[in-house]
């Protein structure tokens, strides 16, 4: 059993600020740092990290070589990825507040020029079984579903970052959402109110979508798993907060990773929360995610 992402590879410019830039205001960095990036970068990493086979799909431009040398430090192999000799990768500016917290702003480049030509050669590399994780920071997201559901993978989705474009996917071959209160919130048409309770909007979820499962990060409050045979509830592992950047592409590839590994869901869900739990406590994205001995011995 393989899995493949087929998501975004960015390069991320981190700049640290007192507070989010408001409109009409200039702001002075107190510092600027260059990161790899990009959800389907980052998942694939943790992935990786997360011990389990790791093949990644996607676009970037010449700028972006650096993106290849960095996964491939980590484990992931990346033949799939496309260099294109005629636009730039795709770029995030994030500012990353005193809190911890971060706003972003992306640029989608290379990660928006991915061809049905480039979906067709690399699915054919997988089989019935593998897994594969995917964003919504890349185009053709809809045609490499189809492609997968037809080979018989496991199609994990994480709709973030949310849009309208996420709602004419076909969310019915979705085997894993992966998503926090708000995403789910948006996909399910609801009031912005029930984003408070996260078990409830797992079981609308579910119900939605009767044969996926369902896991929902809820920050601080833990994270719930959810199918129609299943609940398990976790609680979130306190630690100092520097960045919360690759929390959630953190917490999906290792529990997705812990999955393919045959650890059972309660298993999985914790390895996960404390892979997030160490990772905000580091600056940057990709260069924040745990390897899977710190996982183990963390606590």
């Amino acid at each position: 059993m393989e899995v493949l992402c087929f998501g975004s590879l960015n390069i991320d410019y981190t700049y640290q600020v007192d507070h989010f830039v408001q409109k009409g205001e200039t702001q002075s960095s107190d510092g600027l740092y260059v990161f790899s990036g990009g959800k389907g970068l980052n998942q694939s990493i943790a992935l990786s990290k997360a011990g389990v086979r790791t093949y990644h799909a996607g676009a970037i431009g010449e700028d972006g070589r650096f993106l290849l040398q960095q996964m491939g430090a980590a484990g992931v192999n990346t033949d799939c990825v496309a260099v294109l000799p005629d636009i730039r990768s795709g770029h995030a500016i994030i500012q990353n507040d005193k809190e911890g917290d971060n706003c972003i702003l992306l640029y989608g480049g290379a990660n928006q020029a991915i061809t049905r030509d480039q979906v067709d050669a690399v699915m054919e590399q997988f089989q019935s079984g593998d897994f594969l994780v995917l964003q919504n920071e890349i185009n053709e997201l809809a045609y490499i579903m189809e492609c997968a559901a037809r080979k018989g993978m496991k199609i994990v989705l994480n709709p973030s970052p949310m849009n309208d474009k996420v709602l004419s996917l076909p969310l019915e071959l979705v085997d894993y959402f992966v998503l926090n209160e708000i995403e789910a919130v948006q996909i399910l048409g609801a009031d912005p109110a029930q984003a408070e309770d996260g078990r409830k909007l797992a079981e609308a979820l579910c119900r939605r979508f009767a044969a996926a499962a369902v896991v929902l990060t809820m920050g601080g409050a833990g994270s719930v798993y959810m199918d129609e045979k299943e609940t398990v509830l976790q609680e979130a592992y306190r630690v100092q907060v520097v960045d919360t950047t690759a929390a959630g592409d953190t917490f999906t590839g290792f529990f997705i990773g812990g999955l393919i590994r045959g650890l059972n869901k309660k298993s999985a869900m914790d390895e996960a929360a404390k892979a997030a739990a160490i990772a905000v406590t580091r600056p940057g994205a990709a260069p924040s995610i745990p390897e899977l001995q710190e996982v183990e011995a963390f606590l």
